[in-house]
This record gives C-alpha cells, structure tokens and sequence, in this order.
C-alpha cells in the first residue's frame, strides 16, 4: 500500500499488506517480487490511479461509473474517452444504472 505514514506490515487471512512510501514504478516492482507470477491489482484513489496511468504502468483497468454525483472531488477524467489515446475502450450498462467502463491495452 502505498502511504506517506509508514507503519508495519500486517496479514489479514492469506493476504499480507505493506506500506510503502514509493514511486508507483518502485511500488509495482515491488509488488510484482512478492507476488511471484501472480497478478497484482491497482487499488486506490483518484490521484494513486492517475500515477500509474500517467507513468505507464497499467495494462488493464475496470472503472465502475454510479449514476449518482456525491459532491466535489478529482475525476478520473472529463470523458473516458480521454484515456482512448492509450487504450481499447468497451463500456457496459449495468441494469442498476451503474455504468462499467473496460480498458486493455
């Protein structure tokens, strides 16, 4: 996990979380050492999601879009196809109104 208030690492069933203080690329690397050929999974914000995107570092990302606006804060994007330039896109209509948006590259 990346952090600017390092604590220990603790596990949770068989799952282990670190605290990193690290560039997204130093994280990913690091990431990828410990999960050893396993996949390993971008969870965060806005502003940690938009590292990786703008260091290169993702190949496939699932947004989920909910119908609602939930006051001011960073967007992702102004359109998704902001991010067409560097990924296929494919969005999906769930009947909940939530909208998923699929990205690969």
């Amino acid at each position: 996990m990346l952090t600017h208030h390092l604590r220990p690492s603790f596990a949770l069933s068989d799952t282990t979380f670190h605290f990193l203080d690290a560039s997204p690329s130093e994280a990913l690397r690091i990431a990828m050492d410990a999960a050893q050929g396993k996949d390993v999974r971008l969870g965060g914000g806005v502003t940690t999601v938009l590292e990786f995107l703008e260091a290169g570092l993702v190949d496939d990302l699932h947004i989920a879009v909910a119908p609602h606006d939930i006051g001011s804060g960073l967007r992702l994007w102004s359109s998704p196809t902001d991010l067409e330039d560097r990924f296929h896109h494919e969005s999906v209509l769930s009947p909940s109104g939530m909208e998923h948006h699929f990205f690969w590259r």
